[in-house]
């Protein structure tokens, strides 16, 4: 992590249970982020938090460096069911519960802890048996987590710990009637560890707090604003069919060591990575669904500079320790404006410049005015000159990623439709005045 991202207290200085502090020396984290050096010492001590803090900002770890520690220095009683899991983690989507599962299984991995994973669309039977078999924390969304209880699966009356990750967004999507039901079915809020993390602590998230939780204290970090002293940043506004093109070429030409490009989607990634092979740029997408081994790999690999570019999206690259990335490309445009300052914070790091380049196409460029309100100022615009594009061989004449594969992994090669060469085609963007 960047040093001006992180606190002055280390994880040392924390006197964790050595299974934990094994975990989180194999992530590579050695001192906090704001949020953990605020919220950890809080929770360790018991009580209850509720946190502002946007993603990015390493409060996934903290709530399992928590919840990991509490379960380890208060055993269950021989009372517990099998079937009771310890603690719960509510998460609003299906790609924040994975990331979470995959975190929890890296920080854990020494603890002796069991975690299941439960949310819908997929693997409804493997879930279910996981569950009754019995684990000792259950990441999930609320519909599947209800949909299990309501079937006897398990229990919650021995939960230790609650967790409810981006409760601002279990708002916004609806949950927030599932989540009332199932913390009226834990233990009373003085008897379990209660920690909350929002990106805005609004009044409704508050007042779920305060019902729900024991007195909790709250911590507000700040939004990050902008690292644009040290990032060299620039947008382009190429028509859909030039994006494609438009970005082989600039990685062919910038002097860049390790680069990121994020795109908005799963399906996005996965095509652009096969494009990028396609075209002899080594290249892996990173979305919510790659297997653990292939994903330390992946990492592994960009590290030590055997693979140059790294396509993501921002769900996949959360809570990522990535160091030395020289360029962020956003291929498409974020939504949010804090996603784009996150994304450009993954360079022009521990003082080194970096490059931020940014296409704003057809699809995405309408949130550009709230991105440069965010941050403060307008992006220097850079010309788009057809002349320069290449012609691009298309996506299915990738070679094989030079990855370990797994079964898994092979049969989710086999489910991908071959794409065409470029971008999809799509009529040429309104061009700002700027651009001309």
């Amino acid at each position: 992590m960047a040093d001006q991202q992180l606190a002055d207290l280390s994880f040392t200085a924390l006197h964790l249970p050595e299974s934990v502090a094994r975990g989180i020396a194999d992530a590579g984290f050695e001192r906090c982020t704001p949020i953990q050096a605020q919220s950890l010492p809080r929770a360790l001590a018991g009580f209850d938090v509720a946190g502002q803090a946007q993603t990015g900002t390493g409060k996934t770890a903290a709530f399992l460096v928590a919840l990991y520690t509490r379960l380890l220095r208060e055993p269950a009683g021989p009372e517990r069911p099998v079937s009771s899991p310890r603690a719960l983690i509510l998460a609003p989507t299906r790609e924040l519960a994975v990331q979470i599962h995959r975190d929890a299984e890296i920080l854990g991995q020494y603890t002796g802890l069991t975690l299941g994973l439960a949310f819908g669309g997929v693997d409804y039977d493997r879930q279910r048996r996981q569950l009754q078999a019995g684990v000792d924390v259950l990441i999930g969304t609320p519909g599947r987590i209800i949909d299990f209880f309501k079937q006897h699966v398990f229990d919650l009356r021995y939960a230790q710990v609650l967790v409810l990750d981006e409760a601002d967004r279990m708002f916004d999507l609806g949950f927030i009637k599932d989540i009332r039901f199932l913390l009226r079915r834990l233990p009373p809020p003085e008897r379990r560890l209660n920690l909350l993390f929002s990106a805005t602590l609004s009044h409704r998230v508050l007042e779920l707090a305060y019902e729900h939780m024991n007195d909790p204290e709250l911590i507000r970090i700040e939004p990050e604003r902008v690292t644009a002293d040290l990032v060299r940043q620039v947008i382009y506004y190429p028509a859909m069919e030039e994006k494609a093109p438009l970005l082989v070429h600039l990685l062919r030409t910038m002097q860049a060591t390790r680069t990121m490009v994020f795109v908005n989607t799963k399906r996005a990634a996965e095509w652009l990575e096969r494009l990028l092979r396609a075209n002899e740029i080594s290249a892996a997408a990173m979305s919510g669904d790659v297997p653990q081994r292939r994903r330390l790999r992946m990492l592994r690999d960009f590290h030590e500079g055997r693979l140059a570019v790294l396509v993501a999206t921002d769900v996949a690259a959360r809570g990522l320790h990535i160091p030395d990335v020289s360029h962020v490309f956003n291929y498409d445009l974020p939504q949010d404006p804090e996603d784009y300052v996150h994304r450009i914070g993954r360079t022009a790091r521990a003082g080194a410049a970096g490059d931020a380049v940014s296409f704003g196409c057809e699809h995405y460029v309408e949130s550009l005015p709230e991105v440069e309100a965010f941050i403060g100022n307008r992006i220097p615009v850079a010309a788009v000159d057809p002349n320069v594009l290449p012609s691009l061989r298309p996506s299915h004449l990738a070679p094989r990623a030079d990855l370990e594969d797994t079964e898994e992994e092979t049969a989710r090669v086999r489910r991908r439709r071959p794409g065409g060469g470029g971008s999809a085609p799509g009529h040429r963007p309104h061009r700002s005045s700027r651009s001309q």
